[in-house]
């Protein structure tokens, strides 16, 4: 049987890919490449160029390739340009999905694990935030993920399929082999921008923010390193293959650090003190998002291995150096 990933030549979904084949999996990526690359699927993987959205495509490929459970991870995932462009949104990340979910009950797929966000807690009234709180999300990007998870909560009532959401924080880092790292030029990762900064491949950076109820104003949030975020999706998906029911749970730390604060991590560790210029608040950010992240670990069996925030910022900078040098992502 194969996993199908979709988004599987992008940040994220090309982490799972990577755990994927490392566990002997056979893999299937569909990817439009719209902000993904075709280099960064490895040559063991089957990849198909196409929509997730494409319903007469994923039927084809669901048919053809012995798919057992599905990983989508394809979405748009820019909160401010989500304020702006709300349709863009909810039709690539809810309407897009919706055929998605389809396609995988015709095709009787019985695992699917769903990419969201700490983005559907908008601002919680508790930090961390834990996943019963009430979802309350500000941006139409948390929205269109939260359609999303409500329209698989009635699927599984309604048909033989079983889903495990989880729900992401901030997440940074590489691949600590140096395989693959987050590679989109324009990507508005915080710990991205500030190792481009710190390699001057952009003229500095700007903090949007810096009167938000935090210690030091600036916005605070969980960054979770993506092997240890997608090591969750492994167990997702022995949990799913066990015959676990269906779960949603938070993908983070529990500890929370402030953009000023990250920013000084990746000063210290380039050893480079590169420009910052202090902005209004962004339309969309809310002021601190915690994990709380029991669930994961107790119902999952997760443990992480890269948390400490200086090794995430230094796989960050090695990573960005490797895209320079083979031409910033061709």
């Amino acid at each position: 049987m194969s996993v199908l990933v979709t988004g599987g030549a992008g940040y994220i979904g090309g982490h799972m890919v990577l755990a994927l084949l490392d566990a002997g999996e056979q893999v299937v990526v569909l990817d439009n490449l719209s902000t993904g690359f075709r280099w960064a699927v490895p040559a063991e993987a089957t990849f198909v160029e196409g929509d997730f959205g494409d319903e007469a495509l994923v039927a084809k490929v669901l048919a053809e390739h012995g798919i057992d459970a599905i990983a989508h991870f394809a979405a748009k995932i820019v909160v401010p340009e989500s304020v702006t462009d709300p349709l863009g949104y909810y039709l690539n990340n809810t309407a897009k999905a919706r055929s998605l979910i389809a396609c995988a009950v015709a095709a009787k797929i019985r695992h699917f694990i769903f990419s969201s966000t700490a983005a559907v807690y908008g601002e919680p009234s508790q930090n961390p935030v834990t996943e019963d709180v009430l979802l309350a999300p500000i941006n139409p990007y948390g929205r269109s993920k939260l359609m999303v998870e409500w329209m698989l909560q009635d699927t599984v009532k309604a048909h033989d399929l079983s889903v495990v959401v989880l729900r992401y924080f901030n997440v940074a880092g590489a691949d600590p082999q140096g395989r693959l790292g987050q590679s989109t030029p324009n990507a508005t990762h915080l710990i991205k921008i500030a190792v481009q900064a710190a390699l001057g491949h952009r003229n500095g950076m700007d903090v949007f923010g810096t009167d938000y109820p935090t210690p030091d104003g600036s916005c605070v949030r969980d960054y979770i390193q993506i092997t240890d975020l997608v090591a969750a999706h492994m167990h997702a998906l022995a949990y799913l293959r066990n015959g676990g029911e269906s779960l949603t749970c938070n993908c983070g730390y529990g500890r929370g650090l402030s953009v000023l604060e990250i920013i000084e991590v990746v000063k210290a560790v380039s050893g480079v003190d590169f420009p910052v210029r202090l902005a209004g608040r962004r339309a969309g950010d809310p002021a601190s998002l915690i994990a709380g992240a029991d669930r994961v670990r107790e119902v999952l069996g997760w443990q992480p291995k890269y948390q400490d925030v200086r090794g995430i910022v230094t796989q960050a900078l090695d990573w960005e150096r490797r895209l320079h040098n083979r031409g910033a992502a061709s």
